[in-house]
């Protein structure tokens, strides 16, 4: 759910942002047929999801949430974080979040053709309909749990409404996301640079 963090996280080269975007598309072993840079990306995405869901600061988030919902906790999480990264843009990034993203489209219709086939369909209604950009209003991201519990059935109790849960706990989960996220920058740059792909990878240089 958290596509903009993990764009983000993936530093400056394009290919390791679409590698980003694969992660959530791209499930099990790698395909051969994936080229490496993209599949490089694909795998500091793995290892950022790891590295969040053990931390105790995004614990803690998900503790925030009620426990009639906390089985679904770290989706919610996810997304509320994505809307704090919209919120402070400006803190972890120099260039402005349209620039960032209109780029980062350019380079997807570039390499449509290597995408998953379900994300080829997709990308594009997340750039004319402005999803990313969308997450930085509360409202839009309750419709976007709404739309996800609608997708997916046997959570959809859980699911639905939960755009409350942000507005319960606002100040609480930006200081934990305002916390946490520097800390996976600094964790994904050094695992891109542990890979062989420190090039035009800090996390500070965005394209």
């Amino acid at each position: 759910m958290n596509f903009l963090a993990h764009l983000l996280l993936a530093g400056g080269e394009p290919a390791h942002q679409i590698g980003g975007l694969l992660g959530d598309f791209v499930k099990g072993p790698l395909p051969g047929s994936l080229p490496a840079d993209l599949a490089l990306g694909v795998a500091l995405h793995r290892q950022i999801d790891v590295q969040t869901d053990a931390h105790p600061l995004f614990r803690q988030s998900c503790g925030r949430i009620s426990p009639a919902r906390r089985r679904v906790a770290g989706i919610m999480v996810d997304l509320f974080y994505d809307h704090f990264l919209v919120c402070h843009w400006r803190r972890f990034c120099e260039q402005s979040l349209g620039d960032y993203l209109a780029d980062f489209y350019a380079t997807l219709a570039q390499r449509h053709d290597q995408l998953p086939a379900r994300l080829q369909g997709l990308w594009p209604r997340m750039r004319d309909e402005a999803w990313l950009e969308s997450y930085g209003e509360v409202d839009s991201v309750g419709w976007a749990l709404n739309s996800l519990a609608r997708r997916r059935t046997r959570l959809e109790a859980f699911l639905l409404g939960g755009g409350e849960e942000l507005l319960w706990h606002y100040a609480e989960l930006e200081q934990d996301f305002l916390a946490l996220f520097p800390q996976l920058q600094d964790f994904s740059q050094s695992w891109l640079a542990g890979a062989g792909g420190a090039r035009g990878t800090g996390l500070g240089d965005c394209p």
